[in-house]
């Protein structure tokens, strides 16, 4: 882990403050300039800055909540808030649900993995994804009571999921 990982990891509530209200003017902006509307909220917890835009009234979010342009916008509003502060962002952007939705598509991943494990096999490895989405993946998998771990690295580092023991 880098100083500056370690740093974004043991940040006070007013620094993940400082960074959501950053952001939030970052991605404020972007919707300004592609004419949508849309509502947001910022959070501070589990050591990051969450940021969710929600539509308002008539507002159509779906052309920015695909995963895909969520994921470089989350990259593009991190590189605007280490910009302003000179550290590292971890944060966490939302567009119209993205991030729930996505989670449900991860546990679906991780019920078809476990069905495999069940069904005989060693162990059942999911695809590459983002560090955020490995957590998720290991709560779910936790959940249901099988083991997890990363493997790999860079762009390829992905989860495999085993039976506990």
């Amino acid at each position: 882990m880098t100083d500056v990982q370690h740093d974004a990891e043991h940040r006070s509530t007013a620094q993940l403050e400082e960074e959501g209200d950053i952001a939030a003017d970052y991605i404020e902006e972007l919707l300004d300039i592609t004419d949508l509307d849309g509502d947001i909220d910022i959070d501070a917890r589990n050591g990051r800055a969450y940021i969710s835009v929600n539509a308002g009234e008539g507002a159509n979010l779906s052309m920015l909540s695909k995963p895909e342009t969520v994921s470089a916008l989350q990259e593009l509003t991190r590189l605007a808030v280490q910009t302003k502060t000179g550290v590292f962002s971890r944060l966490i952007l939302d567009i119209g649900g993205s991030r729930d939705a996505r989670r449900e598509e991860l546990a679906k991943l991780v019920s078809r993995a476990i069905e495999r494990i069940e069904g005989g096999a060693a162990s059942a490895a999911l695809p590459p994804m983002s560090s955020y989405e490995r957590k998720l993946v290991h709560d779910l998998v936790a959940e249901r009571g099988f083991h997890s771990e990363s493997n790999g690295e860079g762009a390829d580092r992905h989860t495999v999921i085993t039976r506990v023991g």
